[in-house]
């Protein structure tokens, strides 16, 4: 396993221009990427007809051609991944749904979105749409939510990646949770 400051090295390397970076930089962070991409699909329904292995491929593909990410740190890179994979899996369940013709809002908790079933896209796009009003209330806390519930990270992962302390990020979660909550039940019975 590579060591942080080496991804971070080779992150400021290939922001800087450096395409041999990108190269040396491609097997160090596949493995992590793997799995996020892992828990992610582990909330997707059974027969769900993307794989984590194109869900890497695809949030890769497009964080290579962002130029104009500065990249800070190895936590930067896999925060950015997450959001990158979470934005794929919306817009996948979003066609999903549309091209099942399922419409209107689905009644779930923030915990129930993370059990498969087969109204899994409306909950995957449920967590979403809350997670979107948050963001316009308090950008920190969606973040937060965005790296724990979507992205997999630990406390102490996304305490690197948003700079912050433990404890504000514990705190910030469990705040974020429970306004989700409370946002997609309201939402469900409207």
């Amino acid at each position: 396993m590579s060591q942080p400051s080496e991804v971070t090295e080779l992150l400021q390397a290939w922001t800087d221009g450096d395409k041999e970076a990108l190269e040396q930089l491609t097997p160090l962070v596949h493995q992590e990427l793997h799995r996020l991409a892992r828990h992610y699909m582990r909330r997707e329904r059974p027969e769900h007809t993307l794989q984590a292995t194109a869900l890497v491929n695809e949030a890769y593909l497009r964080l290579i051609r962002w130029k104009e990410v500065k990249w800070q740190n190895r936590a930067h890179f896999f925060g950015v991944a997450a959001q990158m994979m979470r934005r794929i899996l919306v817009d996948y369940a979003r066609s999903h749904r549309s091209a099942k013709g399922e419409a209107g809002r689905v009644h779930v908790s923030l915990d129930d979105a993370a059990v498969v079933s087969k109204d899994e896209a409306s909950h995957v796009i449920a967590v979403d749409e809350a997670l979107e009003q948050l963001a316009a209330v308090n950008q920190r806390k969606a973040q937060i939510v965005e790296l724990r519930f979507f992205g997999g990270m630990t406390i102490e992962e996304t305490a690197e990646v948003l700079k912050l302390s433990p404890a504000t990020v514990l705190r910030d979660w469990n705040y974020a949770r429970s306004w989700l909550l409370r946002e997609i039940n309201r939402e469900g019975s409207t």
